[in-house]
């Protein structure tokens, strides 16, 4: 009996120490432009995974590129980090473009999923376009960047200096031929199993990676990243926009309302944050202010309508204008653009429409509400007595004489007189 308990309690230990040993891959998935808030994530997951003793970070990585010091920053990190990082560019039909590239150099282990690509590193101004002597400056630098990273990883050089300078762009096969990445694998788990046992180095030192019967664990983005990254795509950040303007124009149009203020601050603090990451040109959004402004001047002037045309073709011109960049995935979609500029000209149509008919709505009340009422003699009229409109006795007068019981109309109003005259 003793001896049985002593062999339980023994596989109950290797079975602990199996289970408190075995690998731990810590799997980031990115499948947009690379900003800082994905910098922000990649930190503080390589901390987390540092923390836990994981054997390995894997950023599985889809992206057409992204901002330049987010993309430092990533590579930074990478470089300082304790635990092994891997990155994937999968699934088949996904790229490793501009930023995406670098990262990719930078990383311990570099793998491509067949049908994909890597390169086009060729550096983007955001904004206003700079002199050929700084864009010369830009480029020198992004090349000697690229060239350092990829000499550190052991990696082509020349191709490195190439993706920047050239911009081309390589295949999985290709990338794998020339040297640029380390490994092809169909999927995750073959790419776990061809990376058991490999080298790298860490501290100057080679270790090898232990990854049989790894447990994976996905990284998500917290709440607040996840509002963050989705307001840096361009057709969000340009709605936040407009909505923000909207907001504050009616606040201030109405003061007291508050809800139109508090949406219209906040739209506007976000759209804020994304125009960091974004080529925001400022004569587009010049544009759509004025277009927000000929849109309320219609309220006010009767243009027939030009006005509001003016709006929506500088509105169109200024959505065009506001994101000046050659990537698509900078730029505001065609979509976006007419539902947003066809919604508000309709919106603000719809404004001057009411306003027009509330102008010329006659009065209802004060002295203006009684002109044209029509009402009842009480007595004969010649030239004054009484009459009887909207519900009340008053004194009047005419310039005609008029008979007790006629039908009157209101003429003028005096003071507490009234000017009619006889209706048939």
């Amino acid at each position: 009996m003793r001896f049985s308990l002593c062999i339980l309690l023994c596989l109950l230990v290797c079975v602990t120490a199996s289970a408190a040993e075995r690998a731990r891959v810590r799997v980031v998935t990115i499948r947009d432009p690379i900003t800082p808030v994905t910098a922000q994530f990649l930190h503080r997951t390589l901390n987390e995974a540092a923390r836990s003793g994981d054997s390995l970070v894997l950023v599985e990585l889809d992206t057409p590129g992204g901002l330049d010091t987010a993309m430092r920053e990533i590579v930074k990190d990478i470089f300082t980090s304790p635990v092994p990082l891997a990155v994937y560019v999968a699934p088949p039909g996904a790229r490793a473009a501009s930023a995406g590239a670098i990262i990719c150099l930078a990383a311990d282990v570099c793998a491509m999923s067949p049908g994909t690509n890597i390169g086009a590193a060729h550096p983007v101004s955001l904004g206003e376009k700079p002199d050929k002597t700084m864009e010369e400056k830009v480029l020198n630098d992004a090349e000697a960047y690229a060239e350092g990273i990829a000499r550190k990883r052991g990696r082509d050089e020349t191709l490195a200096r190439r993706m920047v300078r050239e911009s081309i762009s390589l295949s999985a096969d290709r990338a794998l031929a020339s040297k640029v990445i380390d490994l092809i694998a169909r999927d995750r788990a073959d790419l776990l199993h061809r990376m058991e046992g490999r080298s790298i180095m860490r501290d100057g030192r080679e270790a090898p990676l232990r990854l049989a019967g790894a447990e994976t664990v996905s990284a998500e983005m917290r709440p607040g990243e996840q509002i963050l990254n989705a307001i840096s795509n361009p057709n969000v950040a340009y709605v936040l926009m407009m909505l923000g303007m909207l907001g504050l124009f009616f606040e201030l149009s109405n003061p007291g309302v508050i809800l139109p203020g508090v949406i219209g601050g906040i739209s506007l603090i976000l759209a804020f944050f994304a125009f960091q990451t974004l080529p925001v040109n400022y004569a587009g959004a010049l544009l759509i202010l004025l277009a927000l402004v000929l849109f309320i001047a219609e309220i006010k002037v009767v243009s027939h309508g030009m006005l509001t045309v003016g709006g929506m073709i500088a509105m169109v011109f200024g959505s065009l204008l506001l994101f000046e960049s050659p990537e698509p995935y900078l730029r505001v979609s065609w979509s976006v653009i007419l539902v947003t500029v066809l919604a508000t000209a309709g919106f603000f149509s719809v404004a001057v429409a009411k306003a027009l008919r509330v102008h010329r709505q006659k009065p209802a009340t004060g002295a203006e509400g009684l002109l044209e009422r029509e009402g009842r003699a009480e007595s004969a009229i010649a030239p004054e007595g009484k009459v009887f409109v909207n519900g009340e006795y008053w004194d009047a007068w005419s310039d005609q004489p008029i008979a007790a019981g006629s039908k009157v109309a209101v003429e003028k109003v005096e003071g507490m007189r009234l000017k009619v005259r006889k209706t048939l």
